[in-house]
């Protein structure tokens, strides 16, 4: 009795976040919207590629710290947190959340003596504090972050 083939599997080529579905409209914000004013302003559109998404859901809230937001640049992806899709938060301050991880893509890692990797090193922040309302966003998210904690 002949053995059995076993079926070949096949592999995407591409990582498996390019082919989730993504959705950029929010409630109050349109994400690409944003990615692509910021874009012209700061990078002058050279930051191609790009998928801007909302993150998932949770079921429960973030109790000590948030992350606002995350690039992955394997794949171009940039998630946001789905709680900045609220009315109480200013435009501005999604754009300085959305400027600081376009930022991550443009300006490249540096590394320490020991070789570790430093992403907001000096240069980093330098540039960070280009964003037009840089102070004041900062400012609002050190007061407004008990809100989106418990």
């Amino acid at each position: 009795m002949a053995a059995k083939r076993k079926r070949k599997v096949s592999y995407p080529k591409l990582p498996m976040q390019r082919q989730l579905p993504f959705a950029n409209e929010g409630r109050y914000f349109d994400l690409q919207e944003v990615f692509n004013k910021l874009n012209a302003r700061y990078f002058g559109n050279k930051m191609r590629g790009y998928t801007i998404t909302w993150g998932r859901r949770r079921k429960q809230k973030p109790r000590e710290y948030l992350v606002f937001g995350t690039i992955q640049e394997a794949d171009k992806v940039i998630r946001i947190h789905p709680l900045l899709d609220a009315r109480f938060v200013p435009t501005w301050f999604l754009e300085y959340v959305i400027y600081h991880e376009m930022l991550h893509a443009f300006v490249p890692d540096q590394f320490d003596q020991n070789g570790r990797r430093l992403v907001h090193h000096d240069d980093f922040n330098r540039r960070e504090r280009k964003f037009y309302f840089y102070r004041r966003a900062k400012k609002w998210e050190e007061e407004n972050l008990a809100r989106f904690l418990q």
